[in-house]
């Protein structure tokens, strides 16, 4: 059960929610406006850049820390463990989104890569006194964002929206069978990443996000 909660933890990583939201609204489903109006070379090179940016080299830069002795897993169960693998993910995701400003993309996505950079800022200063599920703050983020998007498009997600809270309930339970969550850190993530999405979303409501 142990191997099936880790396994559960690491494919639904919040350092890989970017990389499904994109390969969702690119190739999953044919009838909405970003499968049909997106070029072909456009998706994968978005995708691969959401890749590289939100997970491999922010993934990597922590094992580099790791292996210096920085710090002491690559787990990072402990509070105090999180703070820089934290704001050095951010960072990353701050510069995807300046690196994908002035692309011919559409808004959504980049508002998603932004409100992604911000909800794990936010996170890395709750962690300096209190923990709180990054897995949670990253699929709250998504559903939000299927949510938002749904609106702005008028596309039904309700599918969508089940998928991920299920996973999210998934994942929050493999989070508590691993004691690496209090239920409250859980719901406090989910929350936090759902409200950040959403306020973002509407802030910005006047730009194209279609």
């Amino acid at each position: 059960m142990k191997n099936t909660a880790l396994i559960i933890s690491f494919l639904l990583h919040p350092a890989l929610l970017l990389t499904y939201a994109c390969l969702f609204v690119f190739y999953i489903d044919p009838n909405t406006v970003y499968y049909i109006m997106t070029p072909p070379e456009t998706k994968w090179r978005v995708c691969l850049i959401m890749f590289l940016f939100s997970f491999l080299f922010p993934v990597s830069n922590i094992y580099v820390l790791y292996k210096l002795k920085r710090l002491p897993s690559l787990i990072l169960s402990n509070r105090n463990e999180r703070t820089i693998p934290y704001l050095i993910t951010a960072m990353f995701y701050l510069g995807l989104f300046y690196l994908l400003k002035d692309v011919r993309i559409w808004d959504s996505l980049k508002l998603f890569v932004v409100s992604a950079g911000i909800s794990i800022v936010i996170v890395a200063l709750i962690n300096l006194k209190y923990k709180i599920s990054a897995h949670l703050v990253g699929l709250g983020g998504l559903l939000a964002f299927f949510i938002m998007i749904s609106i702005l498009i008028k596309f039904d997600f309700t599918y969508v929206y089940l998928i991920v809270i299920f996973l999210a309930g998934l994942t929050g339970f493999a989070r508590l069978y691993l004691k690496e969550h209090t239920p409250a850190q859980i719901y406090l993530g989910f929350g936090l990443g759902f409200t950040v999405q959403v306020i973002l979303f509407f802030i910005f409501q006047n730009l194209t996000f279609a």
